[in-house]
């Protein structure tokens, strides 16, 4: 049985340590385990692989793995592999939300962290030796308290959960937006919640995702507010800092557009730790450079890395991060333990974790 590992990726860090492939022989010496450091050559292995760990693969490529029946990819978003071949056949396709979800979450926490307390106003002021404990307090946002308030929370997968959990501690009220409201948001005082994301927008669906989970869950546990799509401007318009952690589909592509930033309130903070290409980002320019909305925090962008002469980088109200919320010296280990246990699982016939529905994209 052949496993082939084929990963090329300018970041250093997105690229598979000369370790894992070692590791991987010593634990799984019934494996033939090929690592190619890029897609040249891939054509010679593809067609003997049975497994294979993968950002992409073009369709042509797909079509000649004739006994592919399990592809896994380190990223959480798959939407570069579901191509109609792949997503019409048997081969499974499992991505690595379970290791992304906690790291990511503790990226958005500060991001929350740093906007209320208005840490980059900070920082260029100290880059310019200016003492601006006076222009901190009388400008508009002012530095302002987490504990007391409202996250808008859009898309409850295992980034969303991490980011609900987590928020829920810091003493937030936590409303969230998700496919299926009646599934709840669980207890955000117990373990980790590592559900799949379910956010897949159907604006026709209407009312009948106009429902609200408050209060308590079923064991009296507190929980979150749960919303359907049909609430999320409401939503937004109570919230003071939105984040959105939902996958990247054909139905979710730029939407947060112009009609939903306008339900936003002007102290409001927007949060994008997901994918760029589901922000119509010169609305939300537009919506910056006007302060409609207080500021913003971006990882993701819809063109990366992001060019020099983007107007994003203009904007004072505007804290960019280099796509880097997933970025962790842990980041291979826990890779290998996710795989690891697939692996386990596959070899014995039982379930896998992190299993994508390839029809709804995540």
């Amino acid at each position: 049985m052949k496993l082939l590992i084929v990963l090329h990726h300018q970041f250093e860090l997105w690229n598979a340590p000369a370790w894992l492939p070692e590791r991987l022989r010593r634990d799984f010496p019934q494996l033939e385990v090929v690592h190619l450091p890029g897609y040249e050559g891939v054509e010679q292995h593809l067609p003997e692989a049975e497994i294979a760990i993968a950002w992409s693969l073009r369709p042509e490529q797909f079509l000649a793995a004739k006994k592919l029946r399990w592809i896994h990819s380190p990223a959480a978003a798959v939407h570069q592999l579901l191509f109609p071949e792949l997503v019409a056949s048997n081969v499974m396709l499992t991505n690595a939300r379970e290791v992304h979800g906690p790291v990511v979450a503790e990226h958005g926490i500060a991001l929350i962290f740093a906007l209320a307390k208005r840490l980059p106003v900070a920082m260029r002021l100290q880059l310019r030796r200016e003492w601006g404990q006076e222009r901190m307090w009388s400008e508009r946002p002012r530095p302002r308290e987490v504990i007391g308030a409202t996250l808008g929370l859009i898309g409850f997968g295992n980034i969303g959960g991490e980011v609900a959990r987590r928020a829920f501690a810091l003493g937030m009220r936590v409303s969230v937006v998700r496919d299926h409201p009646e599934k709840g948001a669980g207890d955000l005082t117990s373990s980790p919640i590592s559900e799949t994301h379910d956010l897949a927008p159907n604006v026709s669906e209407g009312n009948d995702f106009n429902r609200a989970i408050t209060g308590q869950n079923k064991e009296g546990a507190l929980a979150a507010e749960v919303f359907g799509l049909g609430d999320l401007d409401r939503v937004l318009e109570r919230s003071d800092f939105v984040v959105l952690a939902a996958p990247l589909t054909e139905k979710t592509r730029e939407f947060i557009n112009a009609e939903r930033l306008g339900h936003m309130r002007p102290e409001a903070y927007f949060i994008n730790l997901s994918r760029g290409a589901l922000v119509d980002e010169p609305a939300l320019i537009a919506a910056l450079r006007h302060k409609r909305i207080a500021g913003a925090a971006l990882d993701v962008f819809s063109a990366e890395p992001l060019p020099a002469d983007s107007p994003l980088w203009e904007l004072d109200n505007l804290l960019i991060t280099p796509h880097t919320a997933a970025v962790t010296e842990q980041l291979w280990e826990r890779h290998y333990a996710l795989f690891s246990d697939n692996l386990r699982r596959y070899l014995a016939g039982q379930p896998l974790r992190g299993v994508v529905d390839k029809k709804k994209g995540y």
